[in-house]
């Protein structure tokens, strides 16, 4: 059932992202072509669907809010096109395809990536059904989590990091900045706009936060354990570039035992809410048992 979900909701969410970038002009048409390429290519669309998940379980329609959902994917997106090229991760391939710098050369790629960082947000202020209100708490909720304090504050981290030995502690800043940011966001998105009660706030939210570290956990575990087939990149970028990861320092099987017992917190922060979590409980087991 919850692969099915996860099916029809990457489709709706494509199908949304389809239709949001056009050229306005053919000069433009380039770079518009570049920020498609790579908004286009796949992936899993998770914080997207994390959002729609609990605005459906608040009983929102998410096509209502559809502008804010994509802006999550644009965002998620720009920040992949950035970590490819060579002064980051300097990676060949995403998601099965080469990297946008390798079709559309560097330049173009930073510039693609900067328009979907920018456009997302003017999406999010095209939206119809959202008050004023709900728009500027959404939109500072997306700006934080996207910036200086959270995910580019952990991608400058994680680069100043490299050949270093960093312990867990900071590990766990560092990942809370670079990957759950975006999580916290994905989640605080549907309950801004959802409406959503204080209590229930309170326990997403920490859902929300061991949801982030367990997907990065389950990274770090994927980039030595999985095949450039199943993760549509090169594996072992981690350790090419002497970076501390979940692995390195804990080890392999310890790295899945930490996992495991986030995983229970993250279920455990579900137990208080009124509403049906089951969705949101299954993505816990997926993220637990993904292989990309």
């Amino acid at each position: 059932m919850f692969k099915e979900y996860l099916g029809s909701s990457k489709q709706t969410i494509e199908q949304w992202l389809g239709e949001i970038l056009t050229s306005p002009n053919q000069e433009f048409k380039p770079l518009y072509e570049s920020m498609n390429y790579s908004l286009m290519q796949g992936g899993k669309r998770i914080r997207p669907i994390l959002s729609k998940a609990v605005l459906e379980m608040l009983h929102k329609d998410p096509a209502d809010y559809k502008e804010f959902l994509c802006a999550m994917e644009c965002i998620h997106t720009y920040s992949l096109v950035h970590d490819d090229l060579p002064a980051m991760d300097n990676d060949d391939y995403r998601r099965g395809n080469l990297t946008n710098h390798k079709v559309y050369g560097e330049g173009l790629a930073i510039l693609a990536g900067d328009g979907l960082l920018t456009y997302a947000f003017q999406l999010m202020t095209a939206n119809k059904k959202a008050s004023a209100q709900e728009k500027l708490d959404a939109i500072q909720c997306v700006a934080t989590a996207a910036g200086p304090e959270g995910m580019v504050g952990g991608q400058a981290f994680d680069m100043l990091s490299e050949d270093k030995h960093i312990p867990l502690e900071e590990l766990k800043v560092l990942h809370r900045g670079k990957t759950g940011a975006l999580f916290n966001a994905s989640v605080e998105l549907g309950l801004i706009l959802g409406n959503a009660d204080t209590a229930t706030r309170t326990a997403l939210m920490e859902y929300a936060n061991c949801l982030g570290l367990l997907f990065q956990i389950t990274d770090d575990i994927l980039d030595v354990t999985g095949t450039i087939e199943e993760l549509g990149k090169t594996p072992g970028s981690d350790i090419r570039q002497h970076k501390s990861t979940y692995v390195s320092l804990l080890g392999l099987e310890g790295a899945k035992e930490q996992a495991s017992s986030v995983g229970k917190q993250a279920h455990d922060a579900l137990n208080s809410v009124s509403y049906d979590t089951s969705i949101l409980a299954a993505l816990i087991d997926y993220l637990l048992k993904r292989t990309n």
